[in-house]
Protein backbone atom coordinates (compact mmCIF):
# COMPACT_ATOMS: atom_id res chain seq x y z
CA UNK A 1 0.00 0.00 0.00
CA UNK A 2 1.25 2.85 -0.89
CA UNK A 3 2.45 6.29 1.44
CA UNK A 4 -0.52 8.19 0.01
CA UNK A 5 -2.94 5.65 1.18
CA UNK A 6 -1.71 5.29 4.18
CA UNK A 7 -1.79 8.43 5.28
CA UNK A 8 -5.29 8.64 4.82
CA UNK A 9 -6.26 6.08 6.92
CA UNK A 10 -4.04 7.63 9.85
CA UNK A 11 -6.23 11.02 8.89
CA UNK A 12 -9.24 8.45 9.32
CA UNK A 13 -8.04 7.11 13.20
CA UNK A 14 -7.17 11.24 13.90
CA UNK A 15 -10.53 12.19 12.88
CA UNK A 16 -12.21 9.67 14.84
CA UNK A 17 -10.18 11.03 18.07
CA UNK A 18 -11.39 14.16 16.83
CA UNK A 19 -14.67 12.79 16.91
CA UNK A 20 -14.62 11.54 20.03
CA UNK A 21 -13.46 15.04 21.89
CA UNK A 22 -15.97 16.98 19.95
CA UNK A 23 -18.90 14.50 21.62
CA UNK A 24 -17.12 14.52 25.14
CA UNK A 25 -16.99 10.59 24.71
CA UNK A 26 -13.22 10.05 26.10
CA UNK A 27 -9.99 10.41 25.96
CA UNK A 28 -8.19 11.74 22.45
CA UNK A 29 -7.15 8.53 20.93
CA UNK A 30 -8.63 7.10 17.93
CA UNK A 31 -8.62 3.83 15.28
CA UNK A 32 -9.57 2.39 12.39
CA UNK A 33 -8.71 -1.45 10.70
CA UNK A 34 -8.26 -1.38 7.32
CA UNK A 35 -8.73 -4.80 5.15
CA UNK A 36 -8.00 -4.88 1.91
CA UNK A 37 -7.58 -1.48 0.95
CA UNK A 38 -11.06 -0.50 3.21
CA UNK A 39 -12.19 0.61 6.61
CA UNK A 40 -13.83 -2.50 8.46
CA UNK A 41 -14.08 -1.09 11.84
CA UNK A 42 -13.75 2.64 13.50
CA UNK A 43 -13.12 3.37 16.99
CA UNK A 44 -12.59 6.36 19.30
CA UNK A 45 -12.14 6.71 23.21
CA UNK A 46 -15.16 6.40 25.36
CA UNK A 47 -13.70 6.00 28.55
CA UNK A 48 -15.69 8.32 30.39
CA UNK A 49 -18.86 8.44 28.09
CA UNK A 50 -19.42 4.63 28.91
CA UNK A 51 -18.06 4.70 32.22
CA UNK A 52 -15.52 1.48 30.71
CA UNK A 53 -12.30 1.89 31.82
CA UNK A 54 -11.70 -0.75 28.49
CA UNK A 55 -13.14 1.21 25.68
CA UNK A 56 -10.07 2.41 24.27
CA UNK A 57 -9.81 2.98 20.39
CA UNK A 58 -8.47 0.22 19.59
CA UNK A 59 -10.04 -1.94 21.35
CA UNK A 60 -13.58 -0.67 20.21
CA UNK A 61 -11.92 -0.44 16.68
CA UNK A 62 -11.05 -4.30 17.06
CA UNK A 63 -15.01 -4.99 18.37
CA UNK A 64 -16.13 -3.50 15.10
CA UNK A 65 -13.86 -4.96 13.07
CA UNK A 66 -14.55 -8.32 14.42
CA UNK A 67 -18.27 -8.09 14.08
CA UNK A 68 -17.85 -6.57 10.55
CA UNK A 69 -16.12 -9.38 9.49
CA UNK A 70 -17.63 -12.00 11.16
CA UNK A 71 -14.48 -13.42 12.74
CA UNK A 72 -12.63 -13.25 16.45
CA UNK A 73 -9.01 -12.38 14.50
CA UNK A 74 -8.22 -9.98 11.96
CA UNK A 75 -5.71 -11.20 9.90
CA UNK A 76 -5.25 -9.77 6.76
CA UNK A 77 -5.75 -6.33 8.28
CA UNK A 78 -3.92 -3.09 9.42
CA UNK A 79 -4.65 -1.19 12.45
CA UNK A 80 -4.16 2.45 12.48
CA UNK A 81 -4.16 4.20 15.52
CA UNK A 82 -3.71 7.64 16.51
CA UNK A 83 -1.29 6.88 19.24
CA UNK A 84 1.23 4.28 20.35
CA UNK A 85 -1.50 1.34 22.19
CA UNK A 86 -0.99 1.33 26.04
CA UNK A 87 -0.58 -2.46 27.61
CA UNK A 88 -4.34 -3.26 27.54
CA UNK A 89 -5.22 -2.56 23.79
CA UNK A 90 -1.38 -3.98 22.86
CA UNK A 91 -2.90 -7.53 24.70
CA UNK A 92 -5.90 -7.21 22.34
CA UNK A 93 -4.01 -6.18 19.10
CA UNK A 94 -1.72 -9.41 19.77
CA UNK A 95 -5.21 -11.46 20.62
CA UNK A 96 -6.99 -10.11 17.36
CA UNK A 97 -3.52 -11.25 14.96
CA UNK A 98 -3.47 -8.21 12.52
CA UNK A 99 -0.76 -8.54 9.94
CA UNK A 100 0.53 -4.81 10.99
CA UNK A 101 -0.12 -1.63 13.13
CA UNK A 102 0.59 2.01 12.73
CA UNK A 103 0.66 4.49 14.72
CA UNK A 104 0.64 8.08 15.28
CA UNK A 105 1.66 10.02 18.81
CA UNK A 106 4.10 8.20 21.44
CA UNK A 107 3.75 6.82 24.68
CA UNK A 108 6.11 9.64 25.44
CA UNK A 109 3.43 12.26 23.50
CA UNK A 110 0.56 10.58 25.83
CA UNK A 111 2.56 10.97 28.52
CA UNK A 112 3.33 14.57 28.30
CA UNK A 113 -0.83 15.17 28.43
CA UNK A 114 -0.97 13.05 31.48
CA UNK A 115 -1.66 10.01 29.88
CA UNK A 116 1.38 8.07 31.10
CA UNK A 117 0.68 4.22 31.31
CA UNK A 118 4.20 3.67 32.28
CA UNK A 119 3.43 2.37 35.42
CA UNK A 120 1.65 -0.13 34.21
CA UNK A 121 4.70 -2.27 32.64
CA UNK A 122 6.30 -1.75 35.70
CA UNK A 123 3.73 -3.18 37.56
CA UNK A 124 3.59 -6.47 35.25
CA UNK A 125 7.60 -7.10 36.02
CA UNK A 126 7.11 -7.28 39.86
CA UNK A 127 6.63 -9.88 41.92
CA UNK A 128 2.29 -10.30 42.98
CA UNK A 129 3.53 -9.27 46.64
CA UNK A 130 4.96 -6.03 45.53
CA UNK A 131 2.32 -4.82 43.32
CA UNK A 132 0.21 -1.74 43.71
CA UNK A 133 -2.97 -4.02 43.34
CA UNK A 134 -2.16 -7.50 45.41
CA UNK A 135 -2.48 -10.26 43.43
CA UNK A 136 -3.18 -13.59 45.15
CA UNK A 137 -3.56 -17.28 43.70
CA UNK A 138 -6.59 -19.18 45.43
CA UNK A 139 -8.56 -22.36 45.09
CA UNK A 140 -6.42 -23.47 41.88
CA UNK A 141 -7.94 -27.09 42.12
CA UNK A 142 -11.79 -25.67 41.26
CA UNK A 143 -10.70 -23.14 39.24
CA UNK A 144 -8.49 -26.20 37.12
CA UNK A 145 -12.02 -27.68 36.27
CA UNK A 146 -13.06 -25.67 33.28
CA UNK A 147 -9.69 -26.34 32.22
CA UNK A 148 -9.95 -29.76 32.42
CA UNK A 149 -13.71 -29.67 30.04
CA UNK A 150 -12.08 -27.86 27.79
CA UNK A 151 -9.20 -29.78 26.83
CA UNK A 152 -12.10 -32.83 26.69
CA UNK A 153 -14.21 -31.18 24.41
CA UNK A 154 -14.01 -32.08 21.33
CA UNK A 155 -16.13 -29.27 19.16
CA UNK A 156 -14.10 -26.39 20.35
CA UNK A 157 -13.34 -23.42 18.32
CA UNK A 158 -9.57 -23.36 19.08
CA UNK A 159 -7.81 -19.81 18.88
Amino acid sequence: MNTEIKNKFMSEAVLEALKGIQNNDGGPFGCVIVKDGKIVGRGHNKVTSTCDPTAHAEVIAIRDACKNLNSFQLEGCEIYTSCEPCPMCFGAIYWARPDKVYYGCSQEDAAAIDFDDAFIYKEIELPYEKRSIPFEQMDRDIALEPFKKWTEKEDKTKY
